[in-house]
């Protein structure tokens, strides 16, 4: 298997899901649950339960050139959303530097 680069999402629905244990990563379309598994087990060494996958619509998005004379629409790609769950203990260190800002402006 050829290494794949996992990134991690930082919203503040993800946020609030890791204090449970359920991380949420972006991957590529192309990996199944068991190379995400791995893929996450390798690159941040933790354990990892469960995964659950979505395959996330592009969104339409409109275009016009001037007044209305080229107007069209496309779409922009679609990608894949990864929810992990680890095993009770495990962590990861994406929102700590967040959590630390948050505690040096208090």
């Amino acid at each position: 298997m050829k290494q794949m680069t996992i990134i991690p999402r930082i919203s503040e629905k993800a946020y609030a899901q890791s204090a449970n244990g359920v991380y949420v990563f972006r991957v590529p379309l192309n990996l199944n649950k068991n190379e995400i598994k791995a893929a996450v087990e390798a690159q941040f060494d933790v354990t990892v339960l469960k995964v659950k996958t979505l395959v996330q619509d592009g969104k339409a998005v409109r275009f016009s050139r001037g007044k209305n004379r080229y107007p069209g629409t496309t779409t922009r790609k679609d990608w894949k959303k990864a929810y992990v769950t680890l095993k009770d203990g495990d962590k990861l260190d994406v929102f700590d530097a967040v959590e630390q800002q948050m505690e040096e402006t208090k």
